[in-house]
C-alpha cells in the first residue's frame, strides 16, 4: 500500500481558486519569493507554524506554482534546514533563481555553534519543485564574513539577480545592505562583500528585492519597524542607488512585509505578507500569509504606491 506524505495530503487543500488575499488559507505562508519560469510562476515561501503565544516556529518551505495567479496548486516542501548537516534550524526568507538549466535556492539558516548566528545557505536541484540538496556542504555566507553591525542575524534574507551579461549578484541583509558578485557556478563569492552607503538606502531594514524595468535597476527593502517597504532605483547593479521613498504601508497585523516582485504576462505584481488570515485561528506576526497585488509605473519610471487589498487580483486595475 502506497503511503502518502501529511504534508502533501494538508496542502492538498491549500490550492486557491480564486485571486483573493491571503491567496493561501489552510497553512500559514511568509517571506513570498515568486520565480517566472515560462507560463509559470513558483512561489517559495517559508511555513509559519507557532501557535498564537509563539515567536517564529518555521521548519520547512514550501512551494506552490500558478500559471494565472488565481489557482495556485501545492508543490510541497522543497527543502527544509535539515537538509543542511552544518545548519540548526530556521527556515527563514529565501529566493530560488534559474541558471543554465540548473535552480539555486538561496536560504536563511540557523548556523552550528561552528559559525554561531544566521547563514546563508545554497542547494540545488534540476527542477523548480526540487527536491534541492546542499550544492556545497557548507554555508556561503557566515555572521562572521560581514563586520558592518555587531549583531547575529544580520546575514538574512538573500535575493539573487542575474544581470543581461549573465553576471550573478547576491544581495543580503539585516541594518545593512550587504551585496556581493557570484562565481558562474552559482556557489561561491566572486570578490569582496560589499555594503551599500546608508543613505543610498535610507532606512534599510532587511528583505532586499531586485528587479530591473528599462534600464532601471530597483532595489526594493522593508524598512522601519513595524516594517514598511521603500526602494532606491540605479542605472548600474552597484550603483550608487537613489533613495526613492516608500513603495508599501505596513502589512495588517505583522510587524513584517517582505516583498516580492516580478513581471508575469506583461503585468507587474507585488508579493507580500500580512497576518490576517484565519488558518484556521488568528494570524498575526508569527503567524503570516502571501497576498499579492499589483504594481503600477509612473510615466517617469518611479513606483505607484502600492494598494493592498483584500480582493487581490480580483480587485479593479
Amino acid at each position: 500500500m502506497k503511503h502518502l506524505n501529511p504534508l502533501v495530503l494538508l496542502l492538498a487543500f491549500a490550492s486557491t481558486a480564486g485571486a483573493a488575499n491571503p491567496i493561501i488559507t489552510d497553512v500559514f505562508t511568509a517571506d513570498p519569493a515568486p520565480l517566472v519560469v515560462g507560463d509559470t510562476v513558483y512561489l517559495y515561501c517559508g511555513q509559519d507554524e507557532a501557535k498564537p503565544d509563539e515567536h517564529y516556529r518555521m521548519f520547512r518551505w514550501l512551494c506552490f506554482s500558478s500559471q494565472d495567479l488565481k489557482t495556485w496548486k501545492p508543490e510541497g516542501s522543497p527543502l527544509s534546514p535539515k537538509d543542511f548537516e552544518w545548519a540548526v534550524g530556521d527556515a527563514w526568507a529565501s529566493e530560488v533563481i534559474e541558471k543554465d538549466g540548473k535552480f539555486y535556492f538561496f536560504a536563511t539558516v540557523q548556523h552550528n555553534d561552528s559559525h554561531r548566528g544566521k547563514a546563508i545557505g545554497v542547494a540545488v536541484s534540476d527542477s523548480p519543485t526540487g527536491p534541492f540538496i546542499d550544492a556545497r556542504g557548507s554555508a556561503l555566507v557566515t555572521n562572521d564574513m560581514t563586520k558592518a553591525t555587531r549583531i547575529s542575524w544580520d546575514d538574512i534574507d538573500p535575493t539573487v539577480w542575474i544581470d543581461d551579461d549573465g553576471q550573478a549578484w547576491l544581495f543580503w541583509g539585516n541594518q545593512k545592505c550587504y551585496y556581493a558578485k557570484l562565481k558562474p557556478n552559482m556557489t561561491e563569492l566572486d570578490g569582496e562583500i560589499q555594503v551599500i552607503p546608508d543613505e543610498e538606502v535610507h532606512a534599510f531594514t532587511e528583505a532586499p528585492w531586485i528587479h530591473k524595468r528599462e534600464g532601471t535597476y530597483y532595489l526594493s527593502y522593508a524598512t522601519g519597524f513595524p516594517e514598511k517597504t521603500a526602494y532606491s532605483t540605479s542605472d548600474k547593479i552597484t550603483g550608487p542607488w537613489k533613495y526613492r521613498g516608500l513603495l508599501a504601508e505596513a502589512a495588517g497585523n505583522s510587524n513584517t512585509i517582505h516583498q516580492g516582485i516580478i513581471n508575469f504576462k506583461g503585468e507587474d505584481y507585488f508579493f507580500y505578507h500580512n497576518g490576517l488570515v484565519q488558518a484556521p485561528s488568528t494570524g498575526g506576526s508569527f503567524r503570516r500569509s502571501v497576498c499579492i497585488d499589483r504594481l503600477h509605473y509612473n510615466e517617469d519610471g518611479t513606483i505607484k504606491r502600492i494598494v493592498q487589498t483584500t480582493e487581490g487580483l480580483d480587485a479593479a486595475p
